[in-house]
């Protein structure tokens, strides 16, 4: 099958892409350098120099690649993970999922591409008992931050699941961790932790889903040939920030994370600190399992 990536060079971009033409499909990667290019290239994959916000740079390489699904993996969002570096971030990485991705669907359904597979959310599910779903809600009614993103994420769900001419998949990925991710022995949050700025909020009950990054891109590989529809592309055992969060500081060499209270927390580092610390839900990876037979891995620091 023929597959143009988009964001092709972004945190999934690499084992995805590795993943892909191991399956041997043919793939084409969309960068907005030139210098990103000529990475793509090195990995024996056809590269499209576009930015994707560049409507009719994105239909004419759409067009010439002519491919049967196009993948979105859309985002921008900072190197190193830093409340500071988000908050700037947000607006960005907003206007390139929605609009990037818009200019990119239409452009696969004018190539006639047969299916589209978007990067969704396996973390911001609403509140409820037990492990979520993906009929149940998104977080919309959650703290600013997290419930702004379960809106956006909404928002692209409905796009592509709604179009009458493409087979939409949305893959709700749960936390990236893993080589070239944040949540590695050398990425920005072992630096936070090092430096014990990531602490223990309340009773840490906040439960979440992670994936690593080359499960994500098999599994987004899988999604080629499912059925239509939601997949929760999350591990198997989602675990609470009390739990995760002390073994992930001794895996990369960190002394004991600090505690602090809800109230200290909201007072300090805000609501959405405290939502993701006490409040987020862990999610069942049930439905790829059976649909695809997903099959990943224990997180590596529990």
């Amino acid at each position: 099958m023929k597959v143009f990536v988009g964001g092709a060079t972004g945190a999934l971009g690499r084992p995805l892409l590795a993943a892909l033409r191991g399956a041997g499909h043919t793939v084409v990667g969309m960068s907005r350098s030139e210098e990103k290019a000529r990475e793509l290239r090195a990995l024996g994959v056809e590269a499209a120099v576009v930015d994707a916000l560049d409507q009719q740079s994105v239909e004419a390489a759409v067009k010439k690649a002519r491919p049967q699904a196009v993948i979105d993996e859309l985002t921008s969002l900072p190197k190193r993970y830093a409340p500071e570096e988000m908050k700037a971030a947000a607006q960005r990485d907003r206007t390139l999922r929605l609009e990037g991705g818009r200019i990119l669907q239409n452009a696969a359904q004018a190539a006639g591409a047969r299916r589209y597979i978007v990067q969704s959310t396996g973390f911001f599910y609403g509140p409820g008992a037990g492990l979520a779903v993906e009929t149940d809600a998104l977080a919309l009614q959650a703290s600013p931050a997290v419930a702004g993103s379960a809106r956006t994420y909404a928002q692209i769900e409905e796009r592509v699941l709604g179009a009458t001419s493409l087979e939409g998949v949305a893959l709700r990925y749960g936390f990236f961790y893993g080589p070239g991710t944040w949540f590695h022995p050398e990425g920005s949050m072992a630096d936070t932790v090092r430096r014990r700025q990531s602490p223990v909020v309340g009773a840490g009950q906040g439960v979440w889903s992670w994936v690593h990054i080359e499960d994500a891109a098999a599994a987004t590989v899988a999604a080629l040939n499912a059925a239509p529809g939601v997949y929760n592309i999350v591990d198997d055992h989602p675990c609470a920030q009390s739990v995760w969060l002390p073994a992930f500081a001794s895996y990369v060499g960190a002394p004991e994370p600090p505690r602090m209270t809800e109230a200290e927390a909201l007072k300090t580092t805000g609501p959405d600190s405290v939502y993701y610390a006490t409040q987020l839900r862990g999610a069942s990876n049930a439905k790829a399992k059976g649909a695809f037979r997903f099959a990943p891995r224990r997180l590596e620091w529990l």
